[in-house]
């Protein structure tokens, strides 16, 4: 039995920890809630590891949404999804060897009308016959063209008609504020291409939620400075964030990224407010209730040590879980 301190967990990881142990094996650890990953790419991944090493629900950013609408909705991880990428004409990922056609959508006519081809409308219905529950549109200006204000506009206004947040994926200058002049709820990535300045930061962290996939960045300094410095500004200004790896994207196992986590600590997002990322329901589609996350072992003793230890997290059925009533 672990004899650890109940206050000083809650303390480093938030009022949900708590000393347990699995009734099945008699592990002994700590208990945590379910954790998500909002930001993977199912085509690209073995999503079989995402369970077993922590993750109980995932986000797919960008995926075929008629496969994905075919998929089981039983087991773990829960997975809610975008379906595919919404893009200008020879937009970001078209052509990108990564991305097969089933993944991408040219949006090129605003139409609000049903059925017009290449409209927003059209675009977004077919997102949302799928079981899509957010809306995924690319703005990457270093990559092929973007949407003009008035299309972008059209797309979140469909999306937000029929309940659905949209994501995006913004890169190069002026992207960020292309998406919050157009009332993009989410970023997909903490912009990274630009250093955000305080009034454009305070806007964001009032009307947006970030996934952060800081540790995406590991070939260019630049880019992962210019993450965390805008990450660590977000943060300060209220934002919420959310844990995301943009798994798919390099060659990493599934599962949590102790990489990713540190990167968040390095923008001042530590203990329970790190945990508090990956926790996040958003956008809360995917019902966790059913799990938890289990650490075994003793718990770690300093802000310091808690990225590396989440490292050994996994996903149990709470009915195995028996908590320190203590």
């Amino acid at each position: 039995m672990l004899h650890a301190d109940p206050f000083a967990i809650r303390g480093l990881l938030g009022p949900d920890a708590a000393p347990g142990r699995r009734a099945i094996t008699n592990e002994h650890g700590i208990v945590l809630p379910a954790f998500s990953d909002h930001h993977v790419h199912l085509h690209l991944i073995d999503e079989q590891g995402l369970a077993p090493h922590g993750i109980a629900a995932a986000l797919d950013l960008g995926g075929d949404p008629v496969a994905l609408a075919r998929r089981p909705r039983e087991g773990f991880p829960r997975i809610s999804y975008a379906g595919a990428f919404l893009t200008a004409k020879d937009g970001y990922p078209v052509g990108r060897p990564w991305a097969p056609d089933a993944v991408w959508r040219e949006v090129t006519d605003a139409s609000t009308h049903p059925g017009v081809p290449g409209g927003a409308a059209t675009a977004v219905d077919e997102q949302a016959s799928c079981g899509a529950s957010v809306i995924k549109v690319a703005l990457n200006r270093s990559a092929g063209s973007v949407f003009d204000a008035e299309t972008l506009a059209v797309v979140v206004a469909c999306a937000h008609e029929r309940g659905l947040p949209v994501v995006a994926h913004v890169e190069g200058e002026g992207m960020t504020r292309l998406a919050l002049d157009a009332g993009v709820d989410a970023l997909a990535h903490t912009p990274f291409s630009e250093r955000l300045g305080i009034r454009q930061t305070a806007r964001a962290a009032a009307s947006q939620v970030w996934i952060s996939t800081l540790d995406i960045h590991g070939d260019d300094p630049d880019a992962a400075e210019n993450a965390v410095a805008n990450l660590a500004a977000f943060r300060e200004a209220g934002g919420r964030v959310l844990y995301g790896t943009d798994l798919g994207n390099g060659e990493r196992s599934a599962g949590i990224q102790t990489a990713e986590l540190a990167a968040l600590d390095r923008a001042g997002v530590r203990g329970p407010a790190l945990i508090a990322t990956l926790a996040d329901p958003w956008p809360g589609t995917a019902t966790t209730h059913a799990v938890a996350t289990f650490v075994p072992g003793p718990p770690p003793g300093t802000l310091d040590e808690v990225p590396a230890w989440l490292g050994g997290a996994t996903v149990v059925p709470e009915e195995e879980i028996v908590r320190d009533e203590h």
